[in-house]
């Protein structure tokens, strides 16, 4: 069976825009589409006004399987971070925003699964460190 989960940017972008639709129709035409705690938890935390947060609380709902970091995850994160933040020379905020990115790419290659994603500069660089399998949107 192939996986594939969504990155935020993804449904951000779709529901706000309308964006990616014919790609995201042939993603879950090839594709059993899982839903990440990471990515999950950032729709909530954005979601600002009472439509958006029925809109993420109905996804929740509908998530039949939610991908979770383990703590090898977590352990595996903190030295991403720290290395690729060196060489990009990134400050803290920079970090921090990219911890979750390394938590859900670490997430969807354990299961072997493809992320979909629009945030290229960030996953190519965990791409090539962890083989992550990507689609860029």
């Amino acid at each position: 069976m192939r996986w594939a989960v969504f990155d935020t940017n993804v449904y951000v972008d779709f529901w706000e825009r309308g964006s990616y639709a014919q790609a995201l129709a042939a993603v879950h035409s090839a594709f059993v589409v899982r839903h990440s705690a990471v990515v999950l938890s950032e729709l909530r935390r954005g979601a600002r006004t009472q439509q958006a947060r029925r809109t993420v609380e109905g996804l929740y709902r509908l998530a039949t399987e939610i991908w979770e970091p383990t703590a090898d995850d977590w352990w595996e994160a903190g030295k991403l971070v720290r290395e690729i933040g060196d060489q990009q020379t990134w400050d803290v905020h920079k970090r921090r925003e990219f911890q979750n990115d390394a938590l859900l790419a670490l997430s969807v290659r354990r299961r072997g699964g493809l992320l979909v994603t629009a945030n290229r500069s960030d996953f190519q660089l965990l791409e090539r460190r962890v083989g992550l399998r990507a689609q860029y949107l």
